[in-house]
């Protein structure tokens, strides 16, 4: 491996005084409830309403402020989320089988009853965030989707964020963000049901919310600072890779990306492209500190290396300019989400194509994939027997249990076989 650019890569890592100010943030949530609730937004949002719940009036007109093109668009991208959560939904199958004889067990898939999805505002107005956890939590047949969104700073909402959680299928919708807002959904505040599980993105404050919350409902996943890598090899376009590197770059100061290219001269050409480019970027404010802080250029031996340095990277989002995708599709193992060759890119995972954006970082993917509709089911199994099957395996059970010395547990096997074996 040869190194051209070592921006280095920050990983998410606790920050114990960010963990102790939210600490402190949910105590005074959860004691002092909706009171705390709208102190925090009037503090960190200038937006203190008499209701932070949007009603079905104030949704319409939400929706009436948005063009037909927005609201068509949101469609079409809404559209292929949700035709491909439905399709993965057709995966998950109930299972009973009959493994020896009299011996039934199986699994099924249950929903979560009530889902809280924040759908993050900050530096940009991240809409399109609405449709990849309301829309996969509703085809998985959750009952209760709770939206929030915070609002623009002293303004209120931002019309296409209620246009694209209502077209999505929230069942309420508040303006609300930050810790205040997690805590609202988590604790079921006012006429709010406590959530089971807790879905979206959001700062570092909300991410540190989301940490301290889990047990209290269960979460999507912890995800740090977006990332992108990419693997070319000589057959790639320059100004497309740098393209797509600093697509990512402008979400964040502190976004990664990882270049891994075949040749040097591959190497140079793209960071030179990716130079000019950043020059006249209008976001080049915040993509230019991302690059020079977290920009990374790597020269691989062979396809085998750009493999390696990939899966040891487990990126975020991963595309493919390479002229032989399948070999890399057969052997990579560690990304959130694949975009294979030119034609694709991160932009449309994002926004558009069907796919979901939420997904893990750092380093996160060496053991998880992304929100889908499997992450708002729980797998759950069961069992039953003839009086004939539990004579047998109570044998074995009650043996086992009086090795380890759990005798209480031997009983309850005994007492049946000696129940059934009278039957026989």
């Amino acid at each position: 491996m040869q190194i051209i650019k070592d921006g280095g890569h920050r990983l998410f890592e606790e920050d114990e005084e960010t963990s102790r100010y939210v600490a402190g943030l949910l105590r005074d949530l959860r004691v002092r409830g909706m009171d705390a609730v709208r102190e925090y937004s009037r503090q960190f949002d200038a937006w203190a309403p008499t209701d932070f719940e949007l009603t079905p009036r104030e949704i319409q007109e939400a929706i009436g402020q948005c063009s037909e093109q927005v609201i068509a668009d949101t469609r079409f991208c809404q559209g292929n989320v949700r035709a491909f959560a439905e399709a993965q939904l057709t995966t998950l199958l109930p299972l009973e089988t009959e493994i020896r004889p009299g011996v039934v067990l199986g699994h099924k898939h249950i929903p979560v009853g009530c889902v809280g999805s924040y759908v993050p505002g900050g530096r940009y107005p991240m809409f399109g965030s609405a449709q990849m956890s309301i829309i996969p939590a509703k085809v998985a047949g959750v009952d209760t989707v709770i939206g929030c969104t915070p609002p623009v700073r002293g303004e209120g909402y931002f019309p296409a964020t209620i246009n694209a959680m209502q077209q999505a299928g929230a069942d309420r919708i508040f303006v609300l963000g930050g810790v205040q807002a997690f805590a609202l959904m988590a604790y079921g505040m006012g006429a709010v049901p406590p959530a089971d599980m807790l879905c979206g993105a959001g700062n570092r404050f909300v991410a540190e919310a989301k940490r301290q919350l889990f047990g209290q409902c269960g979460l999507d996943l912890l995800a740090g600072p977006t990332e992108i890598a990419i693997i070319a090899d000589d057959s790639a376009d320059p100004s497309l890779v740098a393209c797509d590197l600093l697509g990512q770059a402008e979400h964040d100061p502190n976004s990664g990306q990882l270049l891994v290219c075949l040749s040097e001269a591959f190497a140079r050409q793209a960071v030179a492209e990716l130079d000019r480019q950043l020059a006249v970027l209008p976001t080049k404010d915040i993509a230019g500190v991302s690059w020079r802080d977290n920009g990374r250029v790597v020269v691989a031996e062979d396809r085998d290396e750009a493999i390696g340095l990939s899966d040891d990277w487990a990126p975020e989002h991963l595309e493919l300019h390479v002229e032989d995708v399948d070999y890399y599709h057969e052997r990579l193992r560690n990304y959130g989400s694949l975009f294979i060759g030119e034609e694709t890119t991160v932009a449309y995972g994002d926004k558009a194509i069907g796919t979901n954006h939420i997904l893990p970082t750092s380093r996160s993917a060496r053991y998880t994939g992304g929100v889908w509709v499997g992450k708002f089911l729980k797998t759950v199994t069961y069992q039953k027997m003839t009086p004939a099957a539990s004579v047998e395996v109570g044998r074995v059970t009650a043996r086992q249990c009086e090795m380890e010395r759990m005798l209480a547990h031997a009983i309850t096997a005994n007492v049946r076989t000696a129940r059934y074996s009278s039957e026989e």
